[in-house]
């Protein structure tokens, strides 16, 4: 089993304290990642440890894409995936252990339902992973490649940036692997510590060529996956892991799609522009309720989506408003995308602003085991940046 053998090959130390490994029992890594998420509840003799950050508010139930049923964001992905495989012949799915389902069980059943050449599991190689992924897409396949784990994408760093981004532009248009679509599980877990905590998407913002999205909720997670599938350049979709089991909504049950590049207002306001994505969205949301509540304060809640190429238009719209703007994502704060979006805005309202931007993000340190809660940009850390904004 991949995850085992993973396991044992790359950062055993750090990693036994995440969880032991059953091997027996296929699913059992991806379950245990999961037990500190926020709907999980376990006593021990001692104490019971609770890991959420935020609390999840379900968005209303999406009436425009006909019927629904009741998902959590790991069955949005396997929804939308077996809509693909139903409606496109050439599409497969790839990567370490997505064949039993993967260790999330986002690709459960969908071999049995398709077949073993169209459902396989690859040798753990992220390198080989996409660089299949890349020539299966060349040749007129739906390609949608699964990375174990964000934290691993690095190997295949090159093949991405140097390979499936610029394929279309070196050929002249001749050739493209544009029906690449490259999926991980993102960002904190509870106790995921260095290697199962990252979030890597400032690496590819740099990168023209791909696009980089992330999802805060099965309704967009679905949405937003079958757009990138459908899209005619190399996608990359990052999963918000703590959610995946979290986050629970009515989803279509039919295939539908959410534009790609278009931010969300989420909640309208006049003071603040809060913008974030994927699990953040759902930290700020609280941060709005608690600035309506103890200052009076009115915050207008962005949820960016797609983070290349990200939505200006939105935002500036936003902060041309309110005059005030705080960013905040899980990743370190240095280099990160909170950084583009306060440059551009920075560029674009300066006569409007009213404070300095604000960002709340990740520490420049490794992702921290035992210091997760004192790591992560929690709703008191940014509520404590809204106050500063609207004192300045």
């Amino acid at each position: 089993m991949a995850a085992a053998a993973r396991f044992l090959v790359r950062g055993a130390v750090s990693k036994a304290s995440i969880a032991n490994v059953n091997v027996g029992a296929q699913s059992s890594f991806g379950i245990t990642l999961l037990r500190l998420s926020p709907s999980f509840s376990s006593k021990t003799k001692t104490q019971r440890r609770n890991a959420a950050h935020f609390t999840y508010h379900p968005d209303p139930v999406p009436t425009e894409y006909g019927p629904t049923t009741k998902m959590n964001l790991f069955q949005s992905v396997t929804s939308a995936l077996d809509n693909t495989l139903a409606s496109d012949p050439t599409a497969v799915i790839f990567g370490e252990d997505v064949a039993f389902g993967g260790v999330f069980r986002c690709s459960v059943g969908l071999r049995d339902k398709y077949g073993k050449d169209r459902v396989f599991n690859t040798p753990l190689c992220e390198q080989g992973i996409v660089g299949f992924g890349i020539g299966a897409a060349v040749a007129g396949a739906t390609a949608i490649a699964e990375i174990q784990f964000a934290d691993y994408i690095y190997p295949a760093f090159d093949q991405i940036v140097n390979e499936a981004a610029k394929y279309r532009y070196r050929s002249g248009n001749l050739f493209d692997c544009g029906n690449l679509t490259i999926r991980a599980p993102w960002g904190c877990v509870g106790h995921g510590s260095l290697y199962h905590s990252q979030s890597p998407e400032a690496f590819f913002a740099h990168c023209p060529g791909i696009k980089v999205v992330i999802p805060r909720g099965p309704v967009q997670c679905k949405g937003l996956l079958l757009s990138c599938i459908a899209d005619q350049n190399p996608c990359i979709f990052f999963e918000p892991k703590i959610l995946y089991r979290a986050a629970v909504e009515q989803v279509p049950t039919e295939a539908y799609t959410i534009p790609l590049s278009q931010a969300e207002v989420i909640q309208e306001g006049s003071d603040v522009t809060l913008v974030a994505w994927g699990t953040q969205i759902h930290v700020l949301r609280e941060v709005a309720n608690m600035a309506q509540e103890k200052l009076g304060v009115s915050c207008e809640l962005i949820d960016l989506q797609t983070i290349l190429p990200w939505d200006t238009e939105t935002v500036c719209k936003s902060v041309a408003k309110t005059g005030r703007l705080l960013i905040s994502h899980e990743a370190p704060i240095t280099g990160g995308f909170a950084a583009e979006i306060s440059s551009t805005v920075q560029e674009e309202c300066f006569l409007n602003l009213e404070a300095p931007i604000a960002r709340v993000c990740g520490y420049d340190t490794p992702f921290p085991h035992i210091f997760e809660p004192f790591y992560i940009p929690d709703k008191w850390k940014c509520f404590d940046a809204v106050k500063k904004l609207i004192s300045y």
